[in-house]
């Protein structure tokens, strides 16, 4: 907690260590962090904690910038389709069939029409 923060600096501070604690957006409840930073270095000053305004300026500094005039093949408009990577491929049903053949279920045979996309139907 944010409590425990603090005694353990306070605690660090007598020893010899510099630092602080730093929070990240301060104002969120959900993304809220707290950090202890610590140092040896007595002239060390603890970074600024981040907020969103800070990323955006980051952001503004940084040039990157990205324009929508990029053509996109055959005019289509839309989300793109992402394909999970691994599921429902030729290999990953195979593989599922292979296992529950070991399980000694029943399992259809193998075919060249495996793990083939059917037609549209209307």
């Amino acid at each position: 907690t944010a409590e425990q923060a603090i005694l353990i600096s306070e605690c660090a501070a007598k020893v010899g260590f510099a630092g602080g604690i730093v929070v990240d957006y301060p104002n969120s409840t959900k993304a809220k962090k707290h950090y202890l930073v610590l140092s040896f270095d007595r002239s060390y000053k603890a970074p600024a904690g981040l907020t969103e305004g800070s990323l955006l300026s980051e952001a503004r500094q940084s040039g990157v910038r990205v324009d929508g005039t990029g053509d996109k093949k055959g005019g289509r408009k839309g989300k793109p389709h992402k394909k999970k990577k691994g599921m429902k491929t030729k290999e990953w049903i195979v593989q599922k069939k292979e296992t529950q053949r070991k399980k000694g279920k029943d399992v259809r045979p193998d075919s060249k029409y495996t793990a083939r996309k059917r037609p549209t139907r209307f």
